[in-house]
Formats: structure tokens, sequence, C-alpha cells
């Protein structure tokens, strides 16, 4: 797949003509066989770039492409499977009525069974859609995804409603779906899922792309690392302005300092006095996506931007 110089706008107001652009001149390329996690805020503009690759609304400017096709045409023809957040359950009919009828609509489905299993669907297949638990609605919706036998899956948020065993089991599908050589995109707001499971993570923030490496690649984007100490009944006046920091959080009783030499950092703390739980580590995904995504000016709100 290939988004080339794609922007899409949103008027925000009727009134005034005020529009907002949820997907900024973005350019990416990912390959067969990766599996790519999307992340940003809220309004950072995921949905958006889902909607395009879907074929589910047409840029402004640039060009989107899937396996050297349109979109709609990869679409139709099975090569994209997706799952996505929204969508309410089918009354009356069951898992395997639901997903035979979405395969039968594709010209080279995958085998009923093979989609049940790898969807981990297998054991409620005979039970009505609409008398699902929520996670058992999500499998049904990786399966419903799988159905045409796709090259490529788009995933929006594919593990809101699972618990962690659940989770596991849907990742373990997922990695055999990928070994097959096919593609993997998926949007979720669990950092850590991101990291074990994508190879590549790309980061979006005001419909641009702010950062597309691996976890690793992107924690080294952090300099130095992160120095906590506890307050112990005091305050943090001052901790921000020691050598190297760059950054302080209270969390609870505890002052964490993202510092760029941690080594200055713990010495001038030692020469304030008694230095209580000392913890010093390297950033984490999350220290890091937090500072790509830092801005001066407020965060879009959802409805200004998806």
């Amino acid at each position: 797949m290939r988004f080339t110089g794609v922007s899409k706008s949103f008027r925000t107001d009727g009134r005034s003509g005020r529009s907002v652009r949820a997907v900024d001149g973005v350019d990416l390329t990912i390959g067969a066989g990766e599996t790519v996690a999307l992340l940003g805020r809220n309004g950072a503009g995921k949905s958006t770039a889902i909607g395009l690759l879907l074929g589910l609304d047409e840029p402004d400017e640039g060009t989107v492409e899937l396996f050297g096709r349109p979109p709609e045409q990869s679409v139709r023809a099975g090569l994209v499977g997706a799952m996505l957040q929204e969508g309410r359950p089918i009354p009356r009919v069951t898992v395997r009525e639901l997903v035979a009828f979405v395969a039968s609509t594709y010209p080279a489905p995958m085998e009923l069974g093979e989609v049940l299993g790898l969807a981990g669907a297998s054991a409620f297949a005979d039970r009505r859609v609409d008398k699902l638990s929520g996670g058992q609605t999500q499998r049904v919706r990786f399966a419903v995804a799988l159905a045409g036998n796709p090259r490529l899956v788009v995933l929006d948020e594919p593990t809101a409603a699972l618990d962690v065993e659940a989770r596991r089991a849907f990742w373990d599908s997922m990695r055999a779906f990928s070994e097959r050589g096919n593609t993997v995109l998926f949007s979720t707001h669990h950092l850590e899922e991101a990291d074990e499971n994508a190879a590549r993570i790309v980061v979006l923030d005001r419909g641009r792309i702010v950062a597309d490496d691996s976890g690793d690649g992107i924690r080294r984007t952090v300099e130095g690392g992160l120095v906590g100490i506890d307050l112990a009944g005091g305050t943090a006046d001052g901790l921000d302005r020691l050598p190297g920091v760059v950054g302080l959080e209270v969390r609870g009783g505890r002052a964490v300092l993202r510092s760029v030499d941690p080594d200055a950092t713990v010495v001038a703390l030692a020469g304030m006095g008694a230095v209580r739980g000392l913890l010093v580590s390297r950033a984490t995904l999350e220290d890091a996506f937090l500072a790509l995504t830092a801005t001066a000016s407020p965060a879009l709100t959802p409805e200004e931007t998806r």
C-alpha cells in the first residue's frame, strides 16, 4: 500500500466555512508481510487515514494505492479485509451463517472452517451474533475481515473489548496470518500492544507522520532517560532546574525527571541531601510518544479532525 502526498480536510463549521486538515501531506509505503501499528492521539488523523485506505473517502490531494489499484477496486477483489470499531450485530443469524455469507461475496474466499479457527470463533460458531459477549463479537468482526482471504488486513482498535488472555490469543492468530506473507495494519491506544506485536510503528500527530520506526528506534528519539525519586513528603520545587533535566512529572509521592544526562542529574540530587527510592531507567515508548506529540497549541478535538 502507498500514500503519496495525501491530504484530506473537513469543514468544522458550516457557517464560517472553517476547515481542518485531518491528514496533511502523508507519504507512507507498507510492504507485503509487514505488521505495522498506527499510533496517535484522539484527533490525530488515524481514522481518516484508515478511511482513505479503505476507499471510504477520497483524498483532496495526492493518491492512495493498494496493490497498484485504487482502494475500492482492491476491496471489491477481496485483497483487503477490515475490522472496524463501529457496527451493530445482525439479529437472528449465527456466526457461521454470517461469515459464510460474507465469504460468498468474494471471488476466492478463505475456507469457512479455517476462518473460524483463525479468528478463534469455532467454539461459538452456531450461536446467534446478537447474543455474543463483547470479546466474542470482536472475534466475529475479525472473522468477517478474513472471510475474503485478504492479503492486507486493517484493524481499528482490534482488542478493545478483550481481556488479557483473549488479547494474547488474538495476537497469536495475527502473527500466524502475517507469517503467511500477509500484511497487517492496526491502530491502537495500547502502546505496549504496538511495541510487542508490530515490527514497525507509525506515529501520526495533527495529520502528519512524526515518527516511522521500530519501537526501539522510536524510544531512541528521546535522549537520556528517566530519574525517579521519592519526595518523602517534600515538594518537587527546583528539581526541573537540575543539570540535564528537560521534563518533570509528579506521580503520587514520586518525582520523575526526564533527563538528557541522567548521571549529572543523579550527582546533583545526591548533592541536595538524602535521595530515597532512586531509580534510573531508559525512556519508555510512552515517554517517546508523549515527546513526539507534545505541542504548544491544544490538541484538536475529535469533532475538529478524525
